[in-house]
């Protein structure tokens, strides 16, 4: 059997990007490596984590897209759930998040917003979709 464990995200400063996540959505930080190139946050039941490009560039010697690097959002995100859109949304804003999409309510009842965090990270924020 395979558990989705971690998701981890490459960039420029670790603690930075910590800081945003738990500052707009008041998550809680779970570790931090001494040399600060690995961080992660208790989001629940997966980990969100971020190291630095120094550390991604021993990993991947052919190198990799930097979500800060590029100028649109990569093809991938990271939802956040949360009963309140439209709070959380301005919290992202307020801490450094660029507005992608307003939230909005969508036709299966769901509320979703997209930003796109300080570290280039493309997230969507939305509320939980009924069963």
């Amino acid at each position: 059997m395979v558990k989705f464990g971690y998701s981890i995200s490459y960039v420029a400063d670790v603690e930075k990007a910590l800081a945003f996540y738990e500052g707009a959505f008041g998550l809680q930080r779970r570790f931090l490596t001494e040399e600060k190139d690995y961080g992660e946050l208790d989001t629940g039941g997966t980990v969100l984590a971020f190291a630095s490009h120094e550390l991604g560039k021993t990993n991947f010697q052919g190198g990799y897209v930097s979500a800060s690097d590029s100028s649109e959002p990569l093809g991938i995100e990271i939802a956040l759930v949360t009963e309140n859109v439209e709070q959380i949304h301005a919290n992202a804003v307020e801490y450094g998040a660029t507005v992608l999409k307003a939230p909005e309510k969508k036709p299966w009842g769901q509320t979703v917003s997209y930003v796109r965090c300080p570290s280039g990270i493309l997230l969507e924020l939305c509320t939980p979709i009924a069963p």
